[in-house]
Parts: structure tokens; C-alpha cells; sequence
């Protein structure tokens, strides 16, 4: 019987199928840092008390990147080159999602719209990286290898995602709530149909290091293409929602270092 847990048991037994897991996800992980280090420099005067949080948020990031890379190591596994096709970052900020890489590049500081921008994407993909990590919690956080890595990344990113509603709350009442309201909507429909592809994508690469039977192969993708349908008809409306988090000012202190 397929399922999430037997899923990730095979990836994770497997030192290929292991070590492309990690550096998709490392790869991810140190883009996000590098992106939120660029928009905590070039944040506006208005919003300056965001520019420590923004960095605290790049900073967990790359210790989300390191993680990983530690995890490759601990099995003498060096990392791979992310296929192109499951790029998860790169394939958001070229379809438009946030804000350009180049705009980031550059010197001028950003605008108080940017940052309605950013925070709405990461409000977004914080969700999905929230869930995500919800469910490798709830069957890995025991794990001996990787169960402390887990629970480490898990709370960070329940964390992001609290910063991101009270930021976005914050600006709604400043006059920015329909900007925000019409930005959720847009990277969320962008969002949901981007992870289906990336998801596709790393079944299909992960099909081919642990030689998965052609059937197998197929119901994993049913149940992604499922997920999209279910997502685009309904799901999309969890990601665009905004409600002031029990946890407040959740990124208002130093990165937490890796224990």
C-alpha cells in the first residue's frame, strides 16, 4: 500500500534516491536564505522594523540548507545538481512569484509594495512548507537519523508562517488589504499548479534511481494530479486566508542555531 510514511521510507533507505531528496531541498532552503538576506538589506525606511525579522527569516533558511548538507554527510554522501524540472524556487520566481531575482541584485531599496509582495508569496509557500513538514513530523520526528532535523525545521517553519499573517495583518490595516488580498490569490493559484509540476517531476526522477515499476509510478502521479484538482477547486482558499497567529512576534529574536 502506498502512503506518505512507506513513500519517504523507501527514498530515505536509499542513499541516491537519499541524497537527491537532500539537495532539492538544500537547494531550495539556501535560495530562500539568500533572497530574504537581499530583501532585509534593501528594506524601505517605512518598514525597517521588518528588516531584523526578514533577516532572521534568511538566517533559518540557511540553517535549513546546512541541515541537509549535514544530513548528506552523516552518510558520506556529497550532493548532487538539482535537476532543473524540480527546482521548486526557481520555478516560482520565473513565473513571476515574488520578487525578481534581478530587482534583488540591485542596490535601490525596495518599495513598501515589495514588500506587500514578498510577504504575500511567502505567505504562501511558508504554508505549504508548514504542512509539508507537519506531515514528515508526524511520521519521522522519532526517526533516529533524521528526526531531530525535522522537528528543528518543523517549528521554524510554523514560525515563518505566524510572521507572515501578523506582518500581513499589520499592513491590511495600514490601507494595503485589497493589494494583498488580489497578490495571495495570484501566487496561490501560481503556487498550487508550480508544486504539482515540481512534485510530477521529483516522482518521476526518484522513479528512475529506485527503478519503481511503470504502475506504481503511475497512481503517484494520479494522486498529485488529484491533489492539484482538489486544490484548484477548493485547497487554494487555506493559502490565502489571514488570521492574527497564537504565536506573536514569532521571529522578533536571533535565528536558533542548530542544536
Amino acid at each position: 500500500m502506498l502512503s506518505p510514511r512507506s513513500l519517504f521510507t523507501e527514498i530515505l533507505d536509499d542513499d541516491d534516491s537519499f541524497r537527491l531528496f537532500c539537495s532539492i531541498a538544500a537547494s531550495g532552503e539556501s535560495q530562500g536564505g539568500w533572497e530574504n538576506g537581499r530583501i532585509s538589506a534593501l528594506v524601505p525606511e517605512s518598514q525597517r522594523d521588518l528588516a531584523p525579522k526578514i533577516a532572521r527569516h534568511g538566517a533559518d533558511e540557511d540553517k535549513h540548507g546546512r541541515i541537509f548538507n549535514a544530513l548528506m554527510r552523516k552518510r558520506g554522501l556529497e550532493g548532487v545538481p538539482v535537476p532543473p524540472d524540480t527546482d521548486y524556487t526557481m520555478l516560482l520566481e520565473r513565473n513571476g512569484i515574488g520578487l525578481a531575482h534581478a530587482r534583488l541584485r540591485q542596490d535601490a531599496a525596495l518599495t513598501e509594495g515589495d514588500i506587500v509582495t514578498y510577504l504575500s508569496h511567502s505567505r504562501v509557500t511558508e504554508q505549504r512548507a508548514s504542512e509539508q513538514m507537519a506531515l514528515l513530523l508526524k511520521h519521522f520526528g522519532g526517526h533516529p537519523e533524521i528526526g531531530k532535523a525535522v522537528k528543528t525545521i518543523a517549528r521554524d517553519e510554523d514560525n515563518h508562517l505566524a510572521y507572515c499573517h501578523e506582518e500581513l495583518l499589520r499592513l491590511a490595516a495600514l490601507g494595503h488589504g485589497r493589494r494583498i488580498q488580489r497578490i495571495l490569490r495570484e501566487c496561490a493559484m501560481a503556487e498550487i499548479r508550480i508544486y504539482r509540476d515540481v512534485s510530477l517531476a521529483v516522482m518521476t526522477h526518484m522513479a528512475r534511481v529506485l527503478n519503481w515499476p511503470a504502475p506504481k509510478l503511475a497512481v503517484l502521479k494520479a494522486g498529485i494530479h488529484g491533489v492539484y484538482l482538489y486544490e484548484r477547486a477548493f485547497g487554494w482558499r487555506r493559502m490565502v486566508t489571514l488570521s492574527m497567529p497564537a504565536h506573536r512576534d514569532a521571529l522578533g529574536g536571533p535565528a536558533v542555531a542548530i542544536a
